[in-house]
């Protein structure tokens, strides 16, 4: 099943496009007739330098699509789209400042017309307006579960997890079992308060926290006894299994919180 919708997203004009993009300079110098036609050449071969980036190219991507958590087809592609097309713009500089100059235009004008399509399915997520936001939500009826996720919007991996937090919670989401998200970019007092890193270099993004009656029970990535944070891949599965969303949920459903009957005042 996801690899069947990885297929159906390829096809969506920002996934084309960008492909396309991103092995621009290969096609125009592997194919014999595009390059007599761009570059001139007789022999179509890359040199040495032009080998070089697409080689350093590769272990940037592979390096960076770890440190995001990337697991999916669509997500690596996703996470290496931004470094693809910088090193075709350095490689298409290097062979001819011109079509280095029409290649930045082309790429702007996509970035532009052609942004990354976003999750559309249904999702049941409350957001939380900070540290005292969720406090508030977290006392106000402690017979209530929450799955809390603290995230920054400029963050890969944060935005590769958007789709899946929300799937869960329309699968997953009751009266007393409810799934929440907190921007710490946008409100680092809850970054502070829960022990959350929003630096740009930070391991804890996402972050996912389960309350129990007001107080946190569990958390991903955790810190082990060493205080070194133990690495988790934010996949579908992964988060079922490790929060034991399952019984979680069907313990909630068969506990439903009961509403106080207004008792009616009659009149003599």
């Amino acid at each position: 099943m996801p690899f069947k919708k990885d297929l159906r997203l390829l096809v969506k004009p920002y996934y084309v496009i960008n492909i396309l993009l991103s092995v621009s300079y290969i096609i125009a110098k592997r194919i014999p007739i595009i390059c007599n036609y761009v570059f001139a050449q007789a022999e179509c071969e890359l040199d040495g330098r032009e080998s070089e980036i697409l080689f350093f190219l590769m272990i940037v991507i592979m390096i960076r699509t770890r440190k995001t958590g990337s697991v999916t087809m669509i997500n690596y592609l996703s996470s290496s789209f931004v470094y693809t097309k910088v090193a075709n713009l350095i490689l298409w500089f290097y062979a001819d400042i011109r079509m280095g100059i029409l290649f930045a235009i082309i790429f702007i004008l996509c970035g532009l017309l052609f942004p990354e399509p976003t999750y559309q399915g249904p999702e049941n997520v409350i957001y939380l307006r900070g540290a005292n936001g969720l406090q508030e939500e977290l006392q106000r009826d402690t017979r209530i579960v929450w799955l809390v996720a603290f995230y920054t919007a400029w963050n890969p991996a944060c935005v590769n997890f958007a789709p899946i937090f929300s799937e869960l919670s329309a699968k997953y989401a009751l009266e007393n079992f409810k799934f929440g998200k907190v921007d710490i970019g946008r409100y680092p007092d809850a970054g502070v308060k829960y022990h959350v890193s929003d630096a740009s270099t930070s391991k804890q993004l996402p972050t996912l926290i389960l309350f129990k009656e007001g107080k946190e029970i569990q958390r991903r990535p955790y810190a082990d006894h060493k205080g070194k944070l133990v690495k988790f891949l934010f996949s579908l599965d992964n988060i079922k299994a490790a929060f034991d969303l399952n019984n979680l949920y069907k313990d909630c459903k068969k506990s439903p919180i009961k509403k106080k009957e207004k008792k009616t005042v009659k009149s003599d």
